[in-house]
């Protein structure tokens, strides 16, 4: 089926994630990869260090995709987010000199909300959730024609975050099964339709964030709670349509993990490798250092590494001696 005559919330294609990293090369990093013999003792582990991209996740490749993809109206771009969404898209917009208003739940925690600030969006914090934020970003959007650039549950941002599957490929990945953390589904549903069922993709989520699984288990309308430690970075409390679909015609996996993995997979990563990386960033880690998901024996096993913003930050005394304030 030609783009033409798509349906516009049908999932990307591989052209369209091709035509995608075209779009942002320039605009952001490529980010190194690894064979870790001291991660996991049973095998080495290949490791994605997106923690290493521009803003600290891979939430550029979307927002750029999607900035890139056509004109922003006069009133700009909004966004809702619990932190690392914001982030990017903040920074997008200030790269190509588009007005921004970003909001974000209360918890979205001292570092995103200082690295929002750095970038000279607008920001709102609101009370509540990533639900409560997205639902204020809508209202802004229907208020002033601003373009929303959706988290997680747009063509254009999935198609954004499948570029980091396609560049892994084309660094060379080897692995079978990959594991990817998820919150609403967007770098998920990105590599899945990158994959397909050509490699293996098990989802990772917390035990106490587990929209995905939950949504595989009881249908994609399916609202959960959310908490945790990981809650800031994978907090949706519905999965999107697109994950959701890409999921099922790709036969993915679905694990959880709880808190208390995440945070030994978080340190581990540290211990390791000197990666200081958030909970979510850690937590497809964690589905294998604890056994939430076992290889099969001879398995090749890679793990994507997400999510470089924790809170607090790891220089809050440096950054006390500068007068900046913790963040």
């Amino acid at each position: 089926m030609s783009n033409a005559t798509r349906h516009p919330m049908a999932p990307p294609s591989r052209d369209d994630i091709r035509a995608a990293a075209s779009r942002i090369v320039g605009h952001v990093q490529r980010t190194p990869v690894m064979v870790s013999a001291h991660l996991w003792a049973a095998a080495p582990v290949e490791l994605k260090l997106e923690n290493t991209q521009t803003t600290g996740t891979f939430k550029v490749r979307g927002a750029f995709n999607t900035l890139l993809s056509r004109p922003a109206p006069k009133a700009g771009v909004v966004a809702a987010s619990g932190g690392n969404h914001g982030a990017a898209v903040a920074h997008a917009a200030r790269a190509l000199g588009v007005a921004a208003r970003i909001f974000v739940p209360e918890f979205a925690g001292p570092s995103k909300i200082a690295l929002i600030r750095q970038t000279g969006a607008d920001l709102e914090i609101v009370p509540g959730t990533y639900a409560d934020a997205l639902s204020a970003a809508q209202a802004y959007e229907a208020r002033t024609g601003a373009m929303q650039i959706h988290a997680y549950d747009a063509p254009m941002t999935v198609a954004g975050q499948g570029t980091l599957a396609l560049e892994w490929e084309d660094q060379g990945l080897r692995a079978d099964t990959v594991l990817i953390a998820v919150g609403g589904g967007g770098l998920i549903g990105g590599a899945l339709a990158w994959f397909g069922k050509r490699r293996k993709v098990i989802a990772v989520e917390p035990e106490l964030a587990p929209t995905l699984n939950a949504a595989l288990r009881d249908g994609p309308e399916t609202v959960v709670s959310v908490g945790g430690i990981a809650a800031n970075a994978l907090g949706a409390t519905r999965i999107g349509g697109l994950c959701y679909a890409l999921a099922r015609s790709c036969d993915a996996g679905s694990v959880l993990v709880s808190d208390a993995a995440i945070a030994q997979a978080q340190r581990h990563l540290w211990d390791t490798h000197r990666q200081w990386v958030e909970p979510g960033g850690a937590t497809a880690l964690a589905a294998l250092l604890s056994g939430a998901y076992v290889p099969a024996p001879g398995e090749r096993v890679a793990v994507l590494v997400c999510g470089a913003n924790p809170a607090p930050g790891p220089f809050g005394q440096a950054d006390c001696a500068l007068g900046r304030g913790p963040v």
